[in-house]
C-alpha cells in the first residue's frame, strides 16, 4: 500500500532493476527514495525540491523528518567536505558481546578450512554470529572472503571452524572504527577486478570467485563466493568469474539509467588471467572451452558490443585477490585500502532520512 501511494499520489515511478527504489523525474528535477519497511532514505536534485517531496509525503504519511542521513538499518553515516563515511561500529560492538569477546586480543584475519574436528558444542551461537558477520560485510568488504569460508559449514559447524571464527572477530574487535569511505566524484568510469582460486576447496576441489566493482575511485559492489561446479583448469575458473562480474556491471549500468545518469563508455574488467582474457575477444570456439560456452558467448556478446573491456592486470595489483584467498598482511593491507576500507574520520527511529 506504501509503495502504491508512493507511486499514484506523490508521483515516483518504482525501478524494475531494485524493488526498494522509487524515482521522480520531472524536467530538470530529479529524486531517488529508497524505502525498506517504514524508513525512507531520500534525496533529490536540489533543496527546494526535496523539502516538496518530503511536504508531499508528509501530506500520505505519518512520518517524522529525520533531517541528514546519519543512520540507517545498523549503518552510520558521516558527512564531510570529502564524501560519505559508512561503519557499523555499533553492530560489530554487538556481535562481539553476543561472543563474550569484548576484551579480546586484536589479530589477523584469514584461513582456509577443512571439515575435520570435533562437532561444536553450540552450534546455534556459530550460526547466530556467522549471520550477524555476514551482515557487517555490507560496510567491512575485507572481511567477506573469512566469512565466506566460515559460512560455507553452517550446517555442521565444527571446531576448528568456530576458532576461525573467533579470530574472524578478533579482528573486528581491533578494527571497530573502520567502515567503507565513499568520496565526492564526477567520474562516471566503471571498472571491476575478478579473481579465482582454483580448485581451492580442500573438500569440494571447487574454486572460489570474488570480485569488486568502482565507479570512479568508489567501490560499488563486491562478492566472494565458491563457485557451484568444478572447473577443469585455472583458465575456466577465472573465466567463470569473469562472466560474474560482467553480470553485476550490466545490472549496474542499467540500474544508473534508470538513476537518469547513463554511462557513455565501456566497463573495464580486469583478470589476471591471461588465457581468460583473450577467450573474452576470440571469437573462434574451441572443443576444450565448449563446457562453458553460455559463459564465453555471455561475455563476448558484451565485449563486441563495446560495452566491456577485459583487460590483463598483473597479480601484484589484483584487488579482488582479496575475496579469494588469504593474502600475507602486507598486500592485505595494501589491498584493504585501495578497497577504501579505513579508519573512521573524526538516533534511530522509523522516518526521513535525507541527503
Amino acid at each position: 500500500m506504501v509503495n502504491y501511494h508512493i507511486q499514484t499520489r506523490v508521483g515516483f515511478q518504482h525501478s524494475k532493476t531494485d524493488s526498494s527504489l522509487f524515482v521522480f523525474h520531472r524536467g530538470s528535477d530529479i529524486a531517488y527514495l529508497l524505502l525498506y519497511v517504514d524508513d525512507i532514505i531520500l534525496t533529490a536534485s536540489s533543496s527546494a525540491f526535496l523539502q516538496r517531496i518530503i511536504t508531499s509525503l508528509h501530506s500520505e504519511f505519518a512520518m517524522t523528518d529525520l533531517g541528514s542521513l546519519n543512520y540507517f538499518l545498523g549503518i552510520s553515516a558521516q558527512r564531510s567536505a570529502s564524501g560519505l563515511f559508512l561503519s557499523q561500529t555499533k553492530f560489530a560492538e554487538e556481535i562481539l558481546e553476543r561472543a563474550h569477546m569484548q576484551n579480546c586480543n586484536p589479530c589477523r584475519t584469514e584461513s582456509k578450512l577443512g571439515s575435520d574436528g570435533d562437532p561444536v558444542s553450540n552450534p546455534t551461537l556459530y550460526r547466530s554470529l556467522a549471520g550477524a558477520l555476514q551482515y557487517l560485510t555490507f560496510t567491512r568488504p575485507d572481511l567477506s572472503y573469512a566469512v565466506q569460508q566460515v559460512c560455507l559449514y553452517m550446517y555442521d559447524p565444527r571446531d576448528p571452524h568456530f576458532t576461525a571464527l573467533k579470530r574472524i572477530l578478533c579482528y573486528v574487535r581491533g578494527t571497530l572504527d573502520y567502515g567503507l569511505q565513499l568520496y565526492v566524484s564526477s567520474t562516471t568510469q566503471l571498472s571491476a577486478y575478478t579473481d579465482a582460486d582454483w580448485a581451492g576447496c580442500p573438500v569440494t576441489h571447487r574454486s572460489t570467485s570474488g570480485y569488486c566493482v568502482f565507479l570512479g575511485d568508489n567501490l560499488l559492489s563486491w562478492s566472494a563466493k565458491r563457485q557451484v561446479t568444478l572447473s577443469r583448469s585455472s583458465a575456466e575458473a577465472e573465466y567463470r568469474g569473469v562472466a560474474n562480474v560482467v553480470a553485476e556491471t550490466a545490472w549496474i549500468r542499467n540500474l544508473l539509467c534508470k538513476l537518469h545518469t547513463p554511462l557513455f563508455t565501456a566497463t573495464l574488467v580486469y583478470c589476471n588471467n591471461v588465457s581468460a582474457v583473450y577467450m573474452s575477444a576470440n571469437s573462434v570456439q574451441h572443443q576444450r572451452t565448449k563446457h562453458i560456452e553460455i559463459d564465453i558467448h555471455f561475455v563476448r556478446d558484451f565485449v563486441a558490443s563495446g560495452q566491456v573491456r577485459v583487460l590483463h592486470v598483473p597479480s601484484r595489483f589484483q584487488y579482488a585477490d582479496i575475496f579469494t584467498k588469504g593474502l600475507p598482511t602486507a598486500l592485505f593491507i595494501e589491498f584493504r585500502s585501495s578497497l577504501n576500507v579505513r579508519r573512521s574520520p573524526a538516533h534511530t527511529e522509523g522516518g526521513i532520512n535525507h541527503v
